[in-house]
């Protein structure tokens, strides 16, 4: 599934945010599972995961009994971190007060689609923050086409 959006939402007195419907009709039990991976994103976020893409993401990393100083790392941070979260009936999760105050987030939040994963930030911190990058945006797309570009001569050179 792609995530894309930005939606404006309400963390509840139970740390319960809604999972917005048209996220949760895009979603399939079989494919993507019926809960969410919780973690610590870049600064101050919190990021989202379908369960089985966060399980396809765990077993791919596992390639090495011995993984690089980096990888093995970052996984002792992302993993120990990370809960997992059901769906209620209602498309709701509780997320961990523990990574709501680690997040900085109160109650009200911006859900975002980010591609693979959907990121809980700060709704001032956000538009702020995506005001400075709307003001680089040519800069930031041709640094991306040019990322892209490498990744593709890099996957030629595989071959």
């Amino acid at each position: 599934m792609l995530f894309t959006g930005e939606y404006e939402h309400t963390i509840d007195a139970k740390s319960r945010l809604a999972i917005p419907a048209e996220v949760r009709a895009g979603l399939e039990a079989v494919q993507h599972g019926t809960a969410f991976y919780v973690a610590p994103g870049s600064t101050d976020t919190l990021w989202l995961w379908p369960e089985r893409l966060f399980e396809q993401m765990a077993a791919a990393s596992e390639a090495s009994l011995l993984p690089d100083e980096d990888l093995l790392e970052f996984e002792e941070l992302l993993y120990s971190q990370a809960s997992r979260v059901e769906m209620d009936k209602s498309g709701r999760i509780r997320i961990p007060e523990r990574l709501l105050t680690q997040a900085s987030l109160g109650s009200s939040v911006m859900l975002l689609g980010v591609k693979d994963h959907l990121e809980l930030r700060d709704p001032e911190r956000w538009a702020r923050q995506r005001d400075e990058k709307l003001a680089k945006q040519s800069e930031i797309m041709m640094r991306a086409r040019r990322a892209l570009q490498r990744a593709r001569s890099s996957t030629l050179e595989d071959r």
